[in-house]
């Protein structure tokens, strides 16, 4: 099973970002799917599916998202290419979010 999850946390506030907009690409660009964050910043099921293996792009609106709650920021969206190399496994990529910075890592 190769699902796709994610959690958004505000690295400010250290609070979860409910409210932001990912949206799921393939290698050649086209939009796979689409969700926004829940209560807690997670999307617990990007695709509602499994993933092939393959280059995969998840991006974060997180201009909008700062600008609803009033706050500059730099980067008008965050975009995280990751490649699906073993469909056995779930897949769970983070995002750590400030107005000027971010990170992310391979979570589980």
């Amino acid at each position: 099973m190769t699902g796709l999850s994610t959690h958004v946390l505000d690295a400010v506030t250290g609070l979860p970002a409910p409210g932001l907009t990912v949206t799921l690409h393939d290698d050649a660009g086209a939009e796979l799917a689409s969700a926004i964050t829940d209560s807690d910043g997670r999307v617990a099921s990007v695709t509602g599916g499994d993933l092939t293996q393959g280059t995969y792009r998840l991006t974060f609106e997180t201009g909008s998202w700062f600008r609803a709650r009033e706050i500059e920021n730099f980067y008008p969206e965050v975009t995280i290419a990751f490649a699906v190399t073993d469909t056995t496994r779930h897949h769970h990529v983070p995002l750590l979010l400030s107005p000027f910075a971010y990170s992310t890592y391979r979570g589980s």
